[in-house]
Parts: structure tokens; C-alpha cells; sequence
């Protein structure tokens, strides 16, 4: 594997950004090849809360996350949204742009703030109909985005919410450098599309059995195995399939 894109982005002022793996797509390519991108690939960080992606509009940017983690979400016309995938250094964000739609009904928004590459439409484009190494890693990402898509649909209308949440941690985990995450009860019942109060007494019952420990605004998980033991089938299928399906760190 090339490493001309694992130096550290820089920080921004707003936020520091902690060390993390490079993103799994570039990382994969040749060294000629990530040369050829690195002209038009941009650092950035990313803050918590920030949404790089809105329903409807035409898409500017491609993102690959390196430590950051983005929330796909599918708004309603009373603005409530629900996450459908998340996506994090195994991924990229903004697949319209080379499928050919060149926008989304959905949002994306940032849940853990992170440094991330980002190309501008155009270069991405030209590079894509190329037909080369990033073309197919691309392609391969979205079948894997579209295969969380449809399994969380499932786990949504057949899971628990404990499930539901044990299942939503160990994704966010496979994506981050370390097993503590920044976010509070309110943004994970939005995300998932429940109540606050059957987050609390979810996280309050994961708390008791030691699988996970938090303070307000944190969780941290503390014994992966346990809450990979009570997550549901679901997590274990998309894991098996992103294994399959993208390259590794």
C-alpha cells in the first residue's frame, strides 16, 4: 500500500483532532495513484454538528473521513431525520456524485467531529470515469453503504432498542481511533429515531452489566466482546460484508 496520504491533517482552531488511521479507500491505492490525487484532495476538519451534505442540493464536495464519523440521515417534512448508515475511514460521503444523480434527499451530518480529505466535483469525476483502482474501491464502498442502508432498516422495525443500540455503538467504534465517543442521549435517540428516555434506560442497563461507562456527553465502552454478545445479527452482517467488501487498515 502507498502512504503518501497518511500524514496528519492539520488541526483547526475551533477543535483538536486526535490521531487516527488514514482513510481505507486511499490508502489502497498505489503511491503513483495517490499522487495523482493529492492536487486536488483538501484537509479538513470537521466539527461536531456540522452538516457537509443537505437534502436536495447540488453536491460540491466528495469526503473521505479519516478520524471523523458522518451520520446519513433521511429527513421528514416535520423535520425529524433518522440515520440510515454511517460512515467513517472505511467509506466516503457523497457517492451521488459518481452514481449520477449529483444530489440526495438526505443529510449529512457530522457525529464525531474529525479530520477528513475532501475533492471538489470536477477532478473527482474525471477521475472516476477513468475507470481505475479508486473507480472500482468507490463502487465497492457504495455496495457496502447500500447494504447498511438495508440492514438497519431491518434491525429498526425488528430489533430491540437495546439492540438497536448496541449495534449503533460498535459501528461508531469500528470508525473511530479509541472507545470513547463525544455524544449525548438526545443526538443518539434523533439518530435512531426513539425516545431520550429509552436511550437513558438503554445506556443505564449497558452501564450495569460493565460493557460500557458514561458521564453527560460521553460514553465509553468498556468490554466490546459483551456488547458485541448482545448486539443482534445485524452488526455481525455488516461487518462480515465491509471485511468483505473494502480494503483493510
Amino acid at each position: 500500500m502507498g502512504h503518501a496520504l497518511s500524514r496528519p491533517l492539520p488541526e483547526s482552531s475551533q477543535t483538536s483532532a486526535p490521531e487516527a488511521p488514514v482513510n481505507r479507500l486511499l490508502e489502497a491505492l498505489s503511491e503513483t495513484e495517490q499522487q495523482g490525487l493529492r492536487p486536488d484532495l483538501e484537509p479538513v476538519l470537521l466539527r461536531y454538528g456540522q452538516v457537509i451534505q443537505e437534502p436536495g442540493l447540488d453536491l460540491k464536495y466528495l469526503y473521505f473521513p479519516v478520524s471523523a464519523v458522518v451520520s446519513l440521515l433521511c429527513p421528514t417534512e416535520n423535520g425529524a431525520a433518522t440515520q440510515i448508515a454511517v460512515v467513517g475511514n472505511e467509506g466516503v460521503v457523497g457517492v451521488a456524485l459518481f452514481m449520477g444523480g449529483g444530489s440526495m434527499p438526505g443529510r449529512a451530518f457530522v457525529q464525531c467531529a474529525g479530520q477528513a480529505w475532501r475533492i471538489k466535483a470536477v477532478p473527482l469525476l474525471a477521475e472516476f470515469h477513468r475507470g481505475g483502482a479508486l473507480t472500482q474501491l468507490l463502487l465497492r464502498s457504495t455496495q457496502a453503504l447500500i447494504t447498511q442502508m438495508a440492514q438497519t432498516a431491518v434491525c429498526n422495525r425488528r430489533h430491540g432498542l437495546e439492540q438497536q443500540l448496541c449495534r449503533w455503538l460498535l459501528l461508531s467504534l469500528d470508525r473511530l481511533s479509541g472507545n470513547e465517543m463525544v455524544i449525548t442521549h438526545e443526538t443518539i435517540a434523533g439518530l435512531l429515531g426513539v425516545r431520550r428516555e429509552g436511550v437513558s434506560e438503554a445506556t443505564g442497563h449497558l452501564r450495569e452489566l460493565g460493557l460500557i461507562e458514561g458521564s453527560r456527553g460521553h460514553i465509553t465502552v468498556l468490554d466490546r466482546l459483551g456488547l458485541e454478545a448482545r448486539a443482534c445479527e445485524c452488526y455481525r452482517v455488516l461487518r462480515r460484508e465491509c471485511e468483505r467488501l473494502l480494503p483493510p487498515l
